[in-house]
């Protein structure tokens, strides 16, 4: 769907900050967004380093997990990157209500390289006011 050389300047969404306490998950999503031509911010396992990153600024989409390392949550990244006007899907096994109110959507787990692609895909159209194309079964779209 994307391929190399994703980051035109029509893109919205280039640069990503990958919020997941799962080592070979993370890995996954790195390489994959790598390869399909996204820039990796960065790659943290805790609320409190997403929020650093988020911080700093420089990030174009937020994907965490709701489960992280110590004792906050990904719904703490949510907010975070709500309130720097930053989009965040979640990449979960469960997608809490909650979430509605601070995420752009939800992807549940597992999920293939392809469909986060698209989720990612149709989290730049609501972004930029387009239509979605077909979503993947496993997203879960807000403001759509």
């Amino acid at each position: 769907m994307f391929g190399r050389g994703r980051q035109g300047e029509d893109a919205l969404l280039r640069r990503i900050l990958v919020v997941e306490d799962d080592a070979l998950v993370a890995f996954d999503a790195e390489y994959g967004l790598s390869d399909a031509g996204f820039t990796v911010v960065d790659t943290v396992d805790t609320a409190d380093d997403a929020e650093r990153c988020i911080a700093e600024g420089g990030i174009d989409l937020v994907l965490a997990d709701i489960g992280l390392r110590g004792e906050r949550t990904g719904i703490d990244v949510a907010r975070a990157a709500h309130a720097a006007g930053i989009p965040l899907l979640f990449v979960t096994g469960h997608c809490p209500a909650e979430a509605r109110g601070f995420a752009a959507g939800c992807l549940a787990k597992p999920y293939s390289q392809r469909d986060l692609l698209a989720a990612i895909a149709a989290v730049e159209a609501v972004k930029a006011g387009r239509k979605t194309r077909r979503l993947p079964k496993a997203l879960d779209l807000f403001g759509d």
